[in-house]
């Protein structure tokens, strides 16, 4: 009588066989025992935000890519200080890369807030060709001189709306005396000064208290962000005046990134352009559905007459000031695509 496995399974040979030839049908990714390199990686948005969601992919890919040679640790939420404080620390390399605000990065690199001229940009087409254009390689050359670096592509924050909790804002006027928290930057800060608010610098981390205490009257900012932190829980009411547009540069400290090989460079640059895009699109398609979204959780929205508040600036010296703060250079890079604005 002929004897056989139970199952049918294979002989002792031919498991060895197999064994010995398995690594050379299918290599297995061999990843580092450690790090060679570990980074800290500092946002201010929510985890739900696209920022960190899409940033968290481009991590795991950088990791993959690179079988774990560098260790990437996000961040979020403002989880290690204010937007003020870790520029700081970026500076001194108490953190490695930053994802910034141009409003913000503009208390240090003051060309940078050239991105928040008040109706500079029309729409999104003109943003990104400004900003992954000329106008972007203007701004990266000066970030450099304060000894950071943008190895990549800027980030999307969106138009600003203003939010209040007792102004229905249809009009400049509505705005007279208008206690408006804004960024720690000095073209915002102008804009609604020249149009008659009163501006109130303020650390993000610091607004929701405030609104929530009635020490200011309003805020502004992209929808997707009045959504990610909750703001519509304090505000009553969304004027679309889609004032200004503003973008996160991702940061680098210069010896940190230059401590890291070429190769590594690369992947890291390739996979946060890839995340970016990603980012841009979500938060284009999310500009499409928040305002349902907002409004079923109490909002109330108001559409603006964005020529009024623009003809308001012109009768002002708004325009030509900031183009004398900037200088010509860069000024006729955003009117290179926006056209004459002083």
């Amino acid at each position: 009588m002929t004897k056989h496995n139970l199952g049918a399974g294979p002989d002792r040979r031919t498991v060895l066989a197999a064994g010995l030839l398995a690594p050379l049908a299918a290599p297995a990714v061999v990843r580092a025992a450690s790090p060679e390199f570990s980074l800290k990686f500092a946002t201010g948005q929510a985890p739900t935000h696209p920022n960190n969601v899409r940033m968290r992919e481009a991590i795991d890919r950088i990791r993959d890519r690179t079988a774990g040679r560098i260790e990437i640790r996000l961040f979020p939420a403002n989880q290690l200080g204010t937007e003020t404080d870790v520029l700081s620390q970026l500076r001194v390399g108490g953190i490695e890369l930053l994802l910034l605000s141009a409003s913000i990065l503009a208390t240090l690199v003051p060309v940078a807030g050239i991105a928040n001229t008040a109706y500079a940009f029309p729409e999104y087409d003109a943003v990104w060709k400004a900003m992954d254009g000329g106008l972007g390689r203007y701004t990266r050359a000066q970030i450099e001189k304060v000894g950071l670096l943008c190895p990549a592509k800027v980030w999307d924050n969106g138009f600003r709306q203003i939010t209040a909790s007792n102004r229905d804002i249809r009009e400049p006027r509505d705005l007279l005396g208008f206690k408006v928290r804004v960024p720690p930057a000095p073209m915002l800060t102008s804009f609604f000064a020249t149009i008659g608010a009163s501006p109130t610098p303020m650390n993000f981390a610091e607004v929701y208290a405030a609104l929530q205490t009635h020490v200011i009257d309003g805020q502004e900012n992209a929808l997707s962000l009045i959504e990610t932190t909750k703001l519509y829980e304090v505000q009553r009411f969304c004027s679309m005046t889609g004032h200004s547009w503003d973008g996160y540069w991702p940061l680098a400290n210069r010896r940190a990134w230059g401590r890291l090989p070429d190769d590594l460079k690369t992947i890291l640059v390739t996979e946060f352009d890839r995340s970016v895009l990603d980012q841009r699109a979500d938060l284009a398609e999310r500009d499409r559905t928040l305002q349902s979204e907002l409004t079923a959780k109490g909002m109330a929205f108001r559409d603006v007459d964005k020529a009024q508040f623009r003809a308001v600036l012109a009768k002002t010296s708004y325009y030509t000031d900031w183009k004398a703060r900037y200088g010509t250079e860069a000024w006729s890079e955003l009117e290179a695509v926006c056209g004459k604005l002083a």
